[in-house]
């Protein structure tokens, strides 16, 4: 997932029921990329976040691919893919980084 741009079967992530304060890193080179603060349930099989845990943490980029028109997040260090985000969700920014638990290992607090 995290080098080919794949995505993982919804629900299968242990992380989406990951509540504990805390920091989820990029599986591929530990960067961190979202605190267990922004975490929230989106209902989509996903662990999703409304930000990264700081702007230089990601990077977006245009992604047409499956004929669709999506915003693919990629981590800034090392380029994996991480999932993509939408505008979709909560306040405050009404974002949503919808990611691949695969992607990410989560460090507790």
């Amino acid at each position: 997932m995290l080098r080919k741009a794949g995505t993982e079967t919804p629900y299968t992530s242990p992380l989406n029921k990951e509540k504990r304060p805390g920091t989820f890193a990029c599986a591929g080179c530990a960067l961190p990329l979202f605190s267990s603060a922004t975490k929230f349930e989106s209902g989509t099989g996903w662990p999703s976040f409304y930000q990264p845990i700081a702007k230089t943490a990601v990077v977006e980029e245009s992604d047409t691919t499956l004929f669709m028109k999506r915003t693919e997040v990629l981590c800034s260090r090392c380029g994996g893919h991480l999932g993509h985000v939408f505008d979709d969700g909560p306040k405050p920014t009404g974002l949503r980084y919808c990611m691949n638990g695969v992607a990410m290992n989560f460090k507790a607090a």
